[in-house]
């Protein structure tokens, strides 16, 4: 009776653990994440709007998509597309996934600081900051 009881728990363990996810597993993997989301700032927090950074299409270039009021902030940033991340940790976004309407650089501490074009100057923080 004891190997019985035996083999009964072990053939339970055994099939409940092929229905917990591994490490590998991706649920969830098209879910946004805040880690997509970020608010973009302008000038020192007087207008502020929402990007989302979307799914990767190659090695460093990810969709994206802005808010409609984005406009306030810097006219023609409605029409970008595409976040593309340099190696050296800048961000620039376009409407083509080449040629940037606004480019990024990494800023003291958390999020990116815009450097081209000079003005309007433009922050893009995590959203939950």
């Amino acid at each position: 009776m004891k190997l019985f009881v035996g083999l009964v728990a072990s053939v339970a363990l055994f099939g409940g653990a092929r229905f917990l996810p591994s490490g590998n597993d991706q649920i969830g993997a098209t879910e946004v994440t805040p880690a997509n989301v970020y608010r973009l700032i302008a000038n020192g927090d007087e207008a502020a709007c929402a990007i989302h950074r979307g799914a990767e299409v190659s090695e460093g270039l990810s969709l994206l998509s802005v808010a409609p009021n984005c406009r306030k902030l810097m006219p023609g940033i409605e029409r970008v597309k595409f976040w593309r991340e340099q190696p050296d940790g800048s961000v620039a976004f376009s409407e083509n996934g080449v040629d940037p309407i606004v480019t990024f650089g990494v800023a003291d501490g958390d999020g990116y600081e815009s450097y081209a074009p000079a003005a309007p100057l433009l922050a893009l923080t995590g959203n939950d900051q």
